[in-house]
């Protein structure tokens, strides 16, 4: 079982004028946690309900199940 993103995280970030500088200025996520997103790692439930509310969009729209 492997669950993904959907979409180019930090791109969809930088597209609504958010850059890493700025998550990091608001103290939105944290930078542990931008540095998985980068690498198509998972993060916590609460930095995706933060990347929900920042970029308008559900869970759905981020991640998908692709079977092995």
């Amino acid at each position: 079982m492997a669950i993904r993103y959907k979409v180019d995280i930090m791109d969809e970030l930088k597209k609504k004028g958010y850059s890493s500088t700025r998550i990091r200025n608001e103290k939105l996520i944290g930078q542990s946690y931008l540095q998985q997103i980068r690498h198509g790692e998972l993060v916590s439930w609460k930095t995706v309900d933060t990347l929900c509310r920042i970029l308008e969009c559900n869970v759905g729209d981020l991640f998908e199940y692709v079977e092995d």
